[in-house]
């Protein structure tokens, strides 16, 4: 038929394109993201968790301690507080430990000088060299395992995705553990290739860094290699005598990589380790504490086995879903697919299976190194389906309405990232989750000028982060709000507050009804804030 030559060229038209010009387009990528990243750091304040981690790294650079709060390795905070201290800002000598106290000092740090937009912008600034790391990543992994048009594609989908961008903004150490985890991953599979002195270097030295990024690296990274490793011995079923010489071979060079990643750890607690064991045994007792969760209308201190599987799925966007789904099924249905993708799921699958078994359930920015893999393994499924485009047109057309929908459903989203759930989390994503995925404290700019728009001159209000309301944004005299009965006038509600926590009673009063629950919606604010007016003759709800 005529037509068949027309449909020839162009579907192999795309995928000749990017390979020919991948690094460029790889930079465009990036800059644009980076552009996207930055343009929120002044529309929303300060995170829950922002100030603290701010306060633990300006006391590692200007006090050269660190005893605020082990629970967090210092590399991300310090490059939280390099801004900050750059602009001339020092510690504030907040007494005290652990994250109270050092939320106050981060407090006080941001509104230094009443510089506060600036400070805060360049503490989040301090995080976007580990997106950059993380993209070059995700470009490294593509091109090695899949060719340069899938590198290109895992990079746009990547940088696409509004989690990713989400703490890719924010001063915390969610984007360095990201970066970090997946370098080491990376360069775990460049070293078991070539067992080169270099390349034990680097790989001892990014597994370094992926420790003092965030102590959830010490059981992510192990999981994912063993399940590498399991699948190396499943599919090449190498004899014993060829796997203990691969060990010989391989020990000299690995030896370098320990000694590497040693010293890399060392010399971010300033060569005293005190503070790093004391860190992972920190994270031990808080996740056998547990932690206050949210998921599906439920609440649990112990966690949901399931928190992650279903946190993945409302807040990736559904067409990349859609899109893993349909590659998965196809790499399941034939043993050379599946062994040739094994390295990207048994990354993916490590993370996911520790994540089960955690008691700490408060967001997917915990599993954000999974989305190396899920773009990894989008990318090469869409440059092998594109060769099967020639013959099954509908393909192409599938192909071309997903990507339009993800990148549709990015764009959109702008600039609420963090917030950001598909369709499957319908119009009141606070009945699926809360906390980090939906309202982290980072809507009181909104909050304050639509109290200015409506002519507040009070507000009950219990916030989730510790800020000056009043001074710094702007908001009419701020009371204490109950639980149980609204105050008459202007009320706000903390949609984390309220669903994570029920607003105060989760441990003291658990039966106690909530007003909020009685009455009808009020006015979203924001993503994380609902508002409501009772004019004072009504006396609220009963």
């Amino acid at each position: 038929m005529p037509s068949r030559p027309p449909k020839r060229r162009q579907s192999a038209f795309l995928l000749p394109l990017l390979e020919r010009r991948p690094g460029l387009l790889a930079i465009l990528l990036v800059s644009i993201a980076s552009v996207r990243i930055a343009s929120t750091y002044t529309v929303f304040n300060h995170t829950t968790d922002e100030p603290a981690h701010i306060a633990a790294g300006m006391e590692w650079l200007d006090r050269h301690v660190y005893l605020y709060e082990p629970q967090h390795p210092p590399l991300a905070r310090v490059a939280a507080a390099l801004g900050p201290y750059l602009l001339g800002i020092r510690a504030q000598g907040t007494p005290g430990t652990g994250f109270e106290a050092e939320s106050v000092e981060g407090a006080k740090i941001l509104y230094r000088d009443r510089h506060y937009d600036l400070t805060l912008a360049m503490a989040r600034l301090g995080i976007l060299p580990f997106f950059w790391l993380a993209c070059l990543v995700v470009y490294a992994w593509g091109k090695r395992s899949y060719g340069p048009a899938a590198a290109v594609i895992a990079l746009f989908f990547f940088t696409f995705l509004p989690p990713v961008l989400a703490h890719a903004g924010l001063a915390t150490t969610d984007m360095a553990l990201t970066a970090f985890l997946g370098a080491a991953f990376l360069t775990l599979l460049w070293w078991a290739d070539r067992p080169t002195w270099r390349n034990g270097l680097l790989f001892g030295a990014a597994t370094g860094l992926a420790a003092i990024s965030k102590f959830s690296s010490l059981v992510f990274f192990p999981a994912a290699a063993a399940l590498a490793l399991a699948g190396y011995l499943f599919f090449r079923r190498p004899a014993t005598s060829a796997l203990i010489a691969s060990a010989k071979a391989r020990l000299p060079s690995f030896s370098l990589a320990v000694a590497a990643g040693a010293v890399v750890i060392a010399a971010a607690y300033r060569f005293s380790l005190s503070a790093f064991f004391a860190g992972i045994r920190a994270v031990e007792a808080h996740n056998a504490e547990g932690h206050p969760s949210y998921l599906l209308g439920e609440r649990s201190t112990g966690g949901f086995w399931y928190f992650y599987p279903v946190v993945l799925a409302v807040k990736t966007p559904l067409a990349l879903v859609l899109l893993l789904a349909a590659a998965v099924w196809w790499i399941f249905r034939d043993s050379g697919r599946l062994r040739r993708h094994w390295p990207v799921l048994a990354f993916i699958g490590g993370i996911l299976l520790v994540a089960l078994f955690s008691r700490i359930n408060v967001g997917v920015r915990h599993v954000l190194p999974v989305y190396f893999g899920f773009s990894a393994l989008a990318a090469a499924a869409v440059v092998e389906w594109a060769g099967q485009a020639r013959t099954h047109a509908w393909i192409r057309v599938a192909i071309g309405i997903l990507v339009v929908w993800f990148a549709a459903s990015s764009l959109l989203s702008h600039p609420d990232y963090l917030a950001y759930t598909n369709q499957l989390a319908g119009a009141s994503p606070e009945k699926v989750l809360a906390d980090s995925d939906l309202d982290w404290g980072q809507d009181m700019k909104r909050l304050s000028a639509r109290l200015r728009e409506v002519g507040a001159t009070q507000l009950a209000f219990s916030p989730t982060i510790l800020a000056d309301f009043e001074g710094e944004l702007g908001f009419p005299r701020v009371t204490q709000s109950s639980p149980v009965a609204p105050s008459p006038g202007w009320n706000a509600v903390s949609l984390s507050l309220w669903k994570v926590r029920r607003l105060g009673l989760m441990e003291t009063h658990p039966e106690v009804a909530l007003w909020p629950d009685r009455v009808p919606p009020g006015e979203r604010v924001g993503k994380g804030v609902m508002l409501w007016y009772f004019p004072p003759s009504t006396g609220g709800p009963k």
